[in-house]
């Protein structure tokens, strides 16, 4: 397994953003973009801000901590100064990475900030040797899907309810980062 360095500055006129791997020092980075983001869209995820403002310190820094290295979990955080302004995790399980919790500060939508975290994760993804990556979008977010679709994603038939509102549902997109071999 070979891990690029997560670093990645980018100039978006005055400002400078840039997308980095979470470290274990970046705890309260972490809690406040993880509230921001359900305070924000609480039907977006499947956690509620009650939940996660009950957390201890000591989860949020095992949070941190297991996302920080190895190729199990990530958490790419994007930064705007000394700020955290964008969010999006990814969970291995086997060959498969399922990219999840994407958020990005609502001021900050549309300048490429999300790409940029999607690009960060599958390229993590692909540095750990995962076969794709897969993720939830609700229908009807078509920014979203536009963005996913944008990257290389594809619709599934895959599709679920939404855990914080069984009314809702959501589409299964994926994303192939190798080629099965050829027999």
């Amino acid at each position: 397994m070979r891990l690029r360095a997560e670093r990645r500055a980018v100039s978006d006129g005055p400002m400078s953003i840039v997308v980095r791997r979470i470290q274990p020092e970046d705890i309260l980075a972490l809690k406040t973009i993880r509230l921001a983001a359900l305070a924000d869209r609480p039907d977006a995820f499947g956690s509620t801000l009650e939940r996660e403002e009950a957390f201890t310190p000591e989860i949020w820094a095992s949070r941190a901590f297991q996302s920080s290295l190895g190729d199990h979990a990530v958490t790419h955080l994007a930064w705007l100064d000394n700020d955290a302004v964008g969010i999006v995790g990814g969970l291995r399980n086997g060959a498969v990475v399922e990219l999840m919790s994407m958020w990005t500060s609502p001021g900050l939508r549309r300048r490429g900030l999300g790409r940029r975290l999607v690009e960060a994760t599958v390229e993590w993804a692909a540095d750990a040797e995962a076969e794709r990556v897969e993720l939830w979008v609700m229908r009807g977010n078509d920014a979203a899907q536009r963005l996913y679709e944008s990257l290389g994603f594809v619709v599934t038939v895959g599709h679920q309810s939404v855990p914080s509102d069984p009314c809702k549902d959501e589409i299964r997109m994926t994303r192939r980062l190798t080629m099965p071999p050829i027999s």
